[in-house]
């Protein structure tokens, strides 16, 4: 019998957590005082105070008092960090948490998605590198393992916003009645788990290949990284690559696309062995939430008082606020203020060429209707942004009608549990292998 999983959430952090950790709580703890002290000047200035401050500062005592708090915030920080880098190498030593348990790695994978472009700025051991994982392994190409089982035919799968490789195991609820009129795809195990990635490679051949990314980085950022990964794997690969296929889940389908545009521009190999592409709920032309939260950047910071509390909105990582209207280069971002409300300015960036491409979107709704597909969608992206449909034609990516499936009373994420999700894109990867796809 195995050992059941600890609900003490200490039992799974490691040495380098704690490191972390502090970080992040010196940090927090600075962030704060800066914003009790805007809104102290702000307050301040509405009974007549002198303007001439520099903003977020304070003078007399006050000043002196909240210039303390930073000061010793900061030395009790340095502090911590210097006594726990010479603690790591013995507390490592001595621990016995499994590394890499789901549990440390889902928190992980969410603070990344809504920190992480701070937690690499910072030097933070909580950052996560991107990396290419086969068989629960990190792909390391100095020092590649035996790998007996690989294929020629490489399957990626690429994980949304505050996600993880891990997370393409899902826990479903098999169907009593399966559907004759598909192909048949091979049963999770009685322990009833999902992974497209392992139905999709057992039915057609292909080696699956993990990618585990910081989703809080900009996704021009992680596609002109993700694209030197590709460039290795066809490298070193134990056999020749014949073909690569893509999974991508939400924002991974932004993050091909951008692989793919810089990998081109660069004159790379990889893309020459790209077959396909799923883009599962993708929000190709962005995500409402976004939107809206944009908004209130816009009226936190309308007037003096509240002005300060809009640095908690601005918290959010650059992955977040691309997911505005779907960026995926680093012209969409460079030289703006990500925060300001602004137009749709991105460059039209087409679905790759010569690629078979696919799009299953999800909604909750139980059928189509103008109403329910803009604002319902899958809970997160509108069904219209997860088929490359756009108000202005010039914008609209050319999905094939054949090439497009809609997943009805689905949620965001049950496109990763989904069965019939499973099928469709075996049907659609099939006919690509052998040829019988046409855009």
């Amino acid at each position: 019998m195995s050992k059941p999983v600890s609900r003490n959430p200490l039992k799974h952090l490691r040495a380098s957590d704690l490191r972390g950790i502090a970080q992040l709580a010196t940090q927090a703890t600075a962030g704060v005082t800066r914003m009790a002290e805007g809104v102290h000047q702000s307050v301040w200035r509405t009974l007549g105070a002198p303007s001439g401050q520099t903003p977020q500062q304070t003078r007399g005592m006050t000043g002196l008092v909240y210039q303390s708090i930073q000061g010793v915030t900061q030395l009790v920080g340095k502090g911590l960090d210097t006594a726990l880098t010479k603690l790591q190498p013995w507390l490592e030593a001595v621990e016995d948490v499994p590394p890499g348990t789901p549990q440390r790695e889902a928190v992980l994978a969410a603070l990344n998605g809504v920190l992480g472009e701070r937690l690499v700025a910072s030097h933070n051991p909580l950052a996560t590198p991107m990396t290419l994982r086969y068989q629960g392994q990190t792909l390391n190409w100095q020092a590649l393992p035996p790998m007996p089982e690989a294929k020629a035919k490489v399957l990626l799968l690429i994980h949304g916003l505050c996600m993880n490789d891990l997370q393409w195991r899902t826990q479903v609820r098999l169907e009593s009645t399966p559907d004759k009129t598909r192909p048949p795809v091979p049963e999770p195990s009685q322990a009833q788990v999902l992974d497209h990635g392992a139905a999709l490679a057992a039915a057609l051949g292909y080696s699956p290949v993990y990618l585990r990314y910081n989703s809080g980085l900009h996704t021009s950022q992680n596609g002109h990284e993700l694209s030197a990964q590709l460039e290795q794997l066809v490298a070193h690969w134990p056999l020749p690559v014949e073909e690569i296929s893509v999974v991508a889940h939400s924002m991974g389908g932004l993050l091909i696309r951008s692989a793919h545009y810089y990998a081109q521009q660069e004159g790379l190999r990889w893309p020459g062995y790209l077959k396909s592409i799923v883009f599962l709920g993708t929000p190709h032309h962005g995500a409402p939430l976004e939107r809206a939260g944009n908004w209130v950047d816009v009226i936190l910071g309308s007037t003096r008082y509240s002005a300060p509390f809009a640095k908690l909105g601005q918290l959010r990582s650059a992955g977040i606020t691309d997911l505005r209207y779907g960026h995926v280069l680093d012209a969409d971002w460079l030289g703006h203020d990500r925060f300001r409300r602004q137009p749709d300015r991105r460059q039209l960036v087409p679905l790759p060429e010569g690629v078979a491409c696919f799009a299953v979107a999800a909604t909750t709704a139980a059928k189509r209707s103008a109403l329910s597909d803009r604002l319902l969608g899958d809970g997160l992206v509108p069904l219209n942004s997860a088929l490359g449909q756009h108000d202005e034609p010039r914008r609209c990516l050319q999905f094939a009608k054949a090439s497009q499936w809609i997943a009805y009373r689905t949620s965001h994420m049950a496109l990763l549990s989904s069965p019939a999700v499973t099928q469709q894109m075996l049907q659609w990867l099939t006919s690509s292998s052998t040829g019988q796809y046409r855009a």
